[in-house]
């Protein structure tokens, strides 16, 4: 087992309890999901505390979340990546196709996994060396901008004098606007990208590192403004700065013990071979998941990933399919399945109010960047969690994602003539909700278009 680099990451504090207290800020209901979501991330923290040797033998208890769309499974998934900084891919597995069939093989996503890793520890390492980096470009610009003294006619301790006083102009901003000619390196070609049997993903040929000689470090002189060279040199000495390999190795390593894979839409893939049709390859494309699962060794550019512990979250509404329509190994792989409750009115009011950023907050956030202060009164939340109640009732059930389609109706004449509107305080109550809805709704045809 790899150096457990990604353990003091993890808070020891965030106990099943206070995992789903975090949970509870954005999401509203689903306990059972929050619990089980909770107790899968406590268990890692338990096992970094482990031997290596018994803890290479300890797999993690993969889920799958069952229940219709717009419900929370997606944001559960993403608010737990986001507690632990753990390196996160939300992925549909209708996606996929069976080894021989065009389209995307499976082990893509582990690769997509790894540059999102790659990425979120580069952008740490950037945090960390910000501060030697800009002092690093101040000290270039400074060289670009002090006169050439020539003829000796500036003594050292003038010439340090004139330097400091060009260096308080710059940090003040007063020199951004000037434009000084710079050397600017170009960068070389990435990669070549080919498709092969494997996929797209897996021919990365780096030209630069096979045959140095044939792309050199190209320079040019450029003229730009103080303000753009400032940003020119800010990437150059962030990449002199931060050791590439030292990223790929730590990017490897916090995907190994902390990565987690939303699985979404699992039920477009459940059903056991056809010999015709769209069902072709479903069977085909969960045996293909089912060594990525259960664990194997995936080559990336940035080195090999074992997949042994990356956390694996499942998701489907199965309105048609089963989990027992899964292949039976790939059933094992996900031996804790969680139901969630569809959402009603009580839960409508409550996503509109209570979480941190709220659809009503967010409203009202929006058009505070215009001056428009902008309220609303308890009958009129009432109201609106009662009109997406009831077009769910009525026509497909798409959960809070009904809300955002009511809200965008309802506030349509605010947003559109917000700017202009010669009273800056708007209320919204019932008698405008229902003004604003109640043609909308009365008409079924209409609604199936517009709300």
């Amino acid at each position: 087992m790899r150096a457990s680099e990604p353990s003091s990451l993890v808070d020891e504090n965030l106990t099943p309890r206070a995992i789903v207290r975090e949970l509870d800020k954005h999401i509203v209901g689903q306990g059972k999901a929050k619990r089980a979501v909770a107790i899968a991330l406590r268990n890692r923290i338990r096992r970094q505390r482990l031997a290596p040797d018994l803890a290479e033998e300890i797999a993690p208890k993969n889920i799958i979340m069952i229940g219709p769309t717009g419900v929370g499974k997606t944001e559960i998934a993403r608010r737990l990546a986001r507690l632990t900084r753990s390196p996160f891919l939300k992925i549909e597995a209708s996606k996929f196709t069976e080894v021989g069939y065009v389209g995307r093989d499976v082990e893509s996503m582990i690769r997509d996994l790894t540059e999102l890793a790659v990425d979120m520890i580069r952008q740490e390492k950037v945090a960390e060396i910000r501060q030697r980096a800009r002092a690093r470009v101040e000290e270039r610009l400074l060289n670009e901008l002090s006169p050439r003294d020539a003829g000796g006619g500036l003594s050292p301790a003038e010439m340090m004098d004139q330097r400091e006083r060009m260096r308080g102009d710059l940090r003040d901003g007063r020199l951004d606007d000037r434009v000084i000619e710079v050397e600017v390196k170009e960068r070389p070609p990435q990669g070549l990208k080919i498709f092969t049997s494997q996929g797209m993903e897996e021919m990365n040929i780096n030209l630069q590192q096979m045959m140095p000689g044939l792309f050199p470090g190209r320079s040019r002189m450029r003229r730009m403004t103080v303000e753009e060279a400032r940003e020119q040199f800010l990437r150059e000495e962030e990449d002199r700065l931060i050791d590439t390999e030292e990223v790929s190795k730590i990017a490897v390593s916090r995907i190994e013990q902390s990565g987690i894979i939303f699985l979404d839409e699992i039920d477009k893939i459940a059903g056991r071979e056809s010999t015709h049709g769209p069902d072709v390859s479903r069977e085909g494309v969960q045996r293909d998941l089912l060594p990525i699962i259960e664990g194997t060794t995936v080559n990336t550019k940035h080195g090999m990933v074992r997949t042994d512990h990356i956390l694996f979250i499942a998701s489907g509404a199965f309105h048609v399919s089963k989990p027992s329509d899964l292949i039976p190994e790939l059933q094992g792989r996900f031996p804790i399945r969680v139901e969630l409750d569809p959402l009603g009115k009580e839960d409508f009011v409550r996503i509109l109010t209570q979480p941190e950023s709220s659809l009503v907050r967010q409203y009202r956030a929006l058009l505070e960047t215009e001056g428009v202060d902008l309220s609303f009164t308890p009958d009129a939340i009432d109201t609106v969690a009662s009109y997406a109640a009831s077009v769910n009732d009525r026509m497909e059930n798409i959960g809070a994602r009904r809300l955002h389609t009511i809200m965008e109706k309802v506030l349509d004449e605010v947003l559109f003539g917000g700017t202009e509107m010669p009273e800056k305080r708007v209320v919204i109550d019932a008698s405008y909700v229902h003004r604003m809805l109640a043609d909308v709704v009365k008409d079924e045809d209409l609604s199936k278009y517009i709300l």
